[in-house]
């Protein structure tokens, strides 16, 4: 069967107007080039921890409902351990019952979270650089993303930029913290800040914290969900997939107040159902299994920072960057090109064989930059570097 352009013109535009992100579309591009190498998409090069599969093996040759659907929210279990890890470890009470749901991923839970409260013609505010898959959602629910700069110094939140954005029609705002792809942690003062303009706007705010175990300087950063005067109005979003080195296992989970939470499930069971049950016995095994595979993945990675950091100071008359506090990335600023940087980075691909992501793909404040992620091997970041140096000097 051949399209016909009466058939491409029904294709719904919220469809239309999305695109295929460009970690995504540079992975596309890499497949044809014969030995590259990746300082691009964010997988932590660690194996998934041995007693996560031992307990996954253990449930598929003993538990006869491993193969079924669980409840549309999740493992009941599951949901538990969730609950006492936000008690234990931000001091917030959540009931496991109404108020936490086991997703496909962050992704999905983020998904569900932007389909539930933005509709059509909804601003949303994204401090940019930002997460490249928070805009194409926000596209997606037909809202309209509102880009506020973060400020370039340091990659902190400018309270008073959010709110000059701020319209009648402005209805959420999404925060990544830890950031990708900025690597920033922001402080308690700019969550206040943002919490404050929440409440006195009547803003939903989205809480992607995939990352929030991965700090290497200071505390772990606070969630604005630990604010009670807008517990109300926050959706956090968590994923097993960074923290427990899951990416494929693909589960994370929401959680928010009971009114929220029971809409945000209808969007999941019409999108999922519920999520993979051997990837929820997965994720039991890893919040209740031994946690010193966490830190040893952080010590690793923060050596790993060191290093890319080092190697960016070798080339500081080529790139400038801000050293990342938090996640495994870092948006380096080129200063040898003034070509777009989705096009510096298919040259630095297809001439220097490293894989790299464009940094206006994360809003018009990334653009400029690339971002290079620091999760693969010491030798992969060595050589990527290498291929770049001696690809610098070539074009000199």
């Amino acid at each position: 069967m051949t399209d016909s352009p009466s058939a491409a013109a029904r294709f719904s535009r919220r469809v239309a107007q999305i695109s295929m992100s460009a970690t995504k579309h540079m992975a596309v591009l890499a497949s044809r080039v014969p030995g590259c190498v990746s300082l691009g998409q964010g997988v932590p090069s660690f194996p998934t921890p041995p007693h996560i599969l031992e307990a996954v093996a253990a449930a598929l040759r003993g538990d006869p409902a491993i193969g079924r659907y669980t409840l549309q929210s999740g493992m009941p279990q599951l949901r538990r351990a969730i609950a006492e890890m936000y008690r234990n470890s931000r001091g917030i009470t959540v009931d496991p019952e109404t108020e936490v749901g086991i997703t496909v991923g962050a992704m999905e839970g983020l998904l569900t979270a932007i389909l539930t409260v933005v509709e059509r013609g909804d601003e949303v505010i994204l401090p940019s650089p930002t997460y490249a898959s928070h805009i194409e959602q926000v596209l997606l629910a037909e809202g309209i993303p509102l880009f506020v700069p973060l400020r370039a110094a340091d990659w902190r939140l400018d309270p008073d930029a959010v709110e000059a954005a701020i319209t009648p029609r402005t209805r959420a705002v999404i925060l990544c913290n830890p950031g990708n792809p900025t690597g920033t942690v922001f402080p308690d003062s700019d969550i206040d800040a943002l919490c404050a303009l929440a409440q006195a706007h009547d803003l939903w705010i989205i809480s992607d914290e995939t990352y929030d175990f991965l700090v290497y300087d200071e505390p772990p950063p606070q969630s604005p969900a630990t604010r009670e005067a807008v517990r109300q109005r926050v959706i956090t979003v968590g994923s097993f997939s960074k923290k427990y080195a899951m990416t494929g296992w693909r589960v994370g989970w929401v959680a928010a107040a009971e009114p929220v939470m029971a809409q945000i499930m209808k969007v999941h069971d019409a999108t999922a159902i519920c999520a993979p049950t051997p990837s929820q016995v997965a994720a039991l095994a890893a919040l209740s299994g031994p946690q010193d595979c966490v830190a040893d993945m952080r010590c690793v990675l923060a050596k790993r920072r060191e290093q890319c950091c080092r190697r960016l100071e070798a080339l500081a008359g080529q790139f400038s960057y801000v050293r990342p506090r938090g996640a495994f990335y870092v948006m380096a600023c080129y200063r040898f090109s003034r070509e777009p940087s989705q096009q510096v980075a298919e040259r630095m691909l297809n001439e220097a064989g490293v894989i790299t992501i464009p940094g206006g793909s994360f809003g018009p404040n990334g653009e400029g930059h690339l971002r290079l992620s620091f999760g693969g091997t010491e030798s992969e970041i060595d050589t990527a570097f290498d291929r770049i140096e001696q690809w610098l000097q070539e074009r000199t």
